[in-house]
């Protein structure tokens, strides 16, 4: 038996109740969502293909741009600091041994030329094709192709070990707070961006630099995706070279906590 209001025997009521039907509102909010994601979209492309970022700055292009803004403010910093110092010894009251005093710090600390015998080691990425050269080895991950952060700080320890004077790295000498980091395969050294080859000059005797180099175990196993996977490794004597010194500043930067 139905109750409904169409029922025989029943009174018509005077107006038909309008029901209520959700799924009508629910298409109706849908296509205005749609409408707005569209019009969003529209807003933010400004008629550009926003798939490709031909449009955007790369991450990659904003790096550079910094990494050759830095290297510029170096420069201008070196050549206020020559300035400066060029003043400050026309008479700046000091005795011949504090001269000498402060002379030695400065070629301690790497911010003067340091002059003498050097051999430079070259670090390169294999070929991207490479394959396992010996027997009983892997073929390559892309992993095992590329100059990686510790291959560099390795060399360098080696080389400090080995009884550097000074350091060059690329074009820039190290210092004792000096940072050889690696993000992907670009190294990030002091500000500025380099890409391999790598190379890392070091002043001293060049027959104990050679020395520390063949006995670092880090070395040694860098040595052997060198002769499995065709990584690059060369070392050179240089003869007498001339090292920069170290331009940029040297205000110790940390994190500070939030308060």
């Amino acid at each position: 038996m139905s109750n409904s209001a169409d029922s025989p025997g029943t009174e018509a009521s005077p107006a038909r109740v309008r029901r209520f039907r959700p799924v009508r509102v629910l298409t109706v909010g849908v296509f205005a969502l749609a409408g707005l994601i569209f019009f969003t979209s529209f807003n933010t492309a400004k008629g550009t293909n926003i798939r490709t970022d031909a449009s955007l700055l790369k991450l990659s292009d904003l790096i550079q741009e910094r990494s050759r803004k830095n290297g510029e403010l170096g420069d201008s910093n070196a050549s206020l600091r020559n300035d400066i110092e060029s003043l400050a010894e026309r008479d700046d009251g000091s005795t011949k041994a504090e001269d000498a005093k402060l002379a030695a710090l400065e070629k301690n600390t790497g911010t003067q030329k340091l002059k003498g015998e050097a051999i430079t080691v070259t670090l390169n990425d294999a070929p991207p094709d490479a394959t396992a050269k010996l027997p009983g080895y892997p073929e390559p991950q892309p992993d095992y192709l590329v100059i990686h952060q510790q291959d560099l700080q390795a060399v360098v320890n080696a080389l400090w070990q080995g009884g550097a004077e000074g350091i060059k790295v690329m074009d820039q000498r190290l210092i004792s707070t000096s940072a050889v980091r690696c993000v992907g395969n670009t190294l990030i050294l002091q500000g500025r961006v380099y890409s391999p080859p790598y190379k890392i000059t070091a002043v001293g005797d060049p027959e104990k630099l050679q020395k520390a180099l063949a006995e670092a175990p880090a070395i040694q196993n860098y040595m052997v995706y060198v002769n499995v996977y065709g990584l690059g490794w060369k070392v050179d004597e240089d003869g007498a070279v001339t090292l920069p010194g170290y331009s940029g500043t040297v205000d110790l930067q940390y994190a500070k906590p939030v308060e």
